[in-house]
């Protein structure tokens, strides 16, 4: 199709709003631009699919994920939006409402707006609890009627607090596709009763993530993180400038067997990947011109902050593959010996990442990310993940998984699917969710199967959305996304397991209290 008749069909579409219209039609104008310099042997392993650039545009002008320090905003003010330092609890929901529409992304919309616990909790005076909750409950419908993308991304706890407690109140009664949520546990500082209301919200609405927040603070140090998007963790005051994903069972066709695969195909392929990293992220700090805007003179953001994100996906096929070549009929997350396979490609991978220097890095690195994979991927699994429709029973399905979690430093997540009978017992959730943090889960993340609102590869669709997507579609931008991914994924095939009496016995090993 020409680029006349795919503008003319964006235009006349039926089912898209105009600012959709506006949304698809600034992509195709991006497509437009020649692509940046990059070597022969890069563009070849990114036409043959081996290596991908999220179809972030062919020049990028933004970085994919940005997160601004609103705290510093919030107490200075804003000499570009003309905003005084915020006062009390009405002035910070109006300069966050305000300052969100002004921070890019790869999607257009803020996929970071903020720790709202710690930035809200200075600004409560002598507001009553009902107050409070009149309130957030006022912003967070805002939120999802103005930025209504699933990849909008908030952050609360780890202490218990008013707001947090009132953002999971308000997440569970409104079940709302935005915003993202995640809930940072820290067993020292959190008490279980909070723990216990994040998994009662995930019976309700799949959501929160909960993320293993001494995992987070060890790695990214005083300065601090955000989670943002899906489940992307990033320095605060900095984003990820590019994302790049490796195909590892692209890769893996490529070898002759496991050990041509871990001496010569993967190191080779991931050179590429940071070829292709150099090339866009040079490209962003040397001649777009997006660090000359207010986040950067307003100091709410440090180009040195900004990482660019090694990502991964495939794991599953390419270990399944090799071990095919091998003569073995072992599956990965149902054997020890593909397990142990994976887990010495991540090993590798980390190695690679954590001693190649890049232009534009935190400390000059990029971040290893287990990639969730996008709406287009067809027969692969995204990240690390067990295939859909294969998971063991989730006990089994921790611990294959959990020993990789260590090295995914800028995000990793697989997503558990419970049947409903689990609202009939959340505790049982909470147990699930200590097990995997005190394996060394990163984040926990879960679908009760007989919700409508569900995760897709870290956002969330509502299934009621998506059925009558085709004809009416949908004022909320991710819905197309999940519409196409139920199409040509497998996400739908999912496996709802039971936590059951059966499963006491695995449950034994994770050693835990509460």
């Amino acid at each position: 199709m020409s680029l006349q008749s795919k503008m003319k069909q964006i235009i006349t579409s039926s089912t898209l709003s105009p600012k959709q219209k506006t949304l698809f039609l600034s992509i195709e104008a991006e497509a437009i631009v020649d692509y940046m310099s990059v070597s022969d042997e890069i563009l070849e392993a990114k036409n043959e699919g081996i290596i991908c650039d999220m179809f972030e545009g062919n020049a990028p002008f933004k970085p994919r994920y940005v997160l601004p320090d609103y705290a510093k905003y919030l107490q200075n003010g804003s000499s570009y939006l003309e905003l005084e330092p915020a006062k009390n609890l009405d002035d910070a929901l109006n300069a966050l409402t305000i300052i969100y529409h002004h921070v890019p992304s790869v999607t257009n919309y803020p996929v970071y707006i903020g720790q709202l616990d710690d930035l809200l909790l200075p600004f409560i005076n002598r507001e009553s609890e009902t107050d409070i909750y009149n309130k957030l409950k006022r912003f967070w419908i805002m939120l999802d009627r103005t930025l209504p993308d699933a990849f909008m991304h908030a952050n609360i706890g780890p202490t218990d607090n008013i707001i947090c407690r009132t953002i999971l109140k308000i997440d569970a009664e409104l079940k709302q596709v935005a915003p993202n949520l995640t809930f940072m546990y820290d067993a020292e500082v959190s008490p279980i009763s909070l723990l216990e209301q994040a998994c009662q919200n995930i019976c309700e609405c799949s959501k929160p993530h909960i993320a293993n927040y001494p995992m987070f603070k060890d790695t990214f140090g005083k300065q601090g993180f955000g989670i943002v998007s899906c489940y992307n963790s990033l320095p605060l005051a900095g984003g990820a400038n590019t994302l790049v994903r490796l195909n590892l069972k692209a890769a893996a066709e490529k070898a002759t067997g496991v050990d041509n695969f871990i001496n010569q195909v993967l190191p080779h392929y991931c050179q590429m990947t940071f070829g292709l990293i150099e090339a866009r992220s040079a490209f962003l700090h040397e001649e777009s011109n997006f660090f000359n805007s207010f986040l950067v003179q307003e100091q709410l953001i440090d180009e040195n902050r900004f990482a660019p994100m090694f990502g991964i996906y495939g794991m599953a096929e390419a270990v399944n593959l090799l071990l095919e070549k091998s003569g073995s009929t072992e599956k990965y997350g149902h054997s020890d010996s593909a397990n142990a396979l994976a887990l010495s490609v991540t090993q590798l991978l980390s190695d690679i990442v954590t001693n190649t220097p890049v232009k534009y890095g935190y400390n000059q690195r990029a971040l290893l990310h287990s990639q969730g994979g996008i709406s287009c991927d067809q027969n692969i699994t995204p990240g690390i993940r067990i295939p859909y429709g294969t998971e063991p029973d989730p006990v089994l399905h921790i611990k294959a998984l959990a020993a990789h979690h260590q090295y995914y430093l800028s995000g990793i997540s697989d997503i558990l699917t419970i049947d409903e009978t689990i609202k009939q017992n959340p505790l049982a959730m909470v147990t699930l969710c200590k097990g995997a943090l005190s394996m060394g889960f990163r984040e926990f993340t879960v679908n009760v199967h007989s919700n409508d609102l569900v995760r897709v590869t870290g956002y969330m669709i509502k299934l009621s959305d998506v059925a009558k997507f085709k004809e009416e579609g949908s004022r909320t931008n991710t819905t197309w996304l999940g519409s196409e991914a139920s199409e040509q994924t497998d996400i739908l095939k999912r496996l709802p397991r039971v936590l059951s009496h059966e499963q006491t016995p695995h449950y034994s090993h994770l050693s835990i209290e509460i």
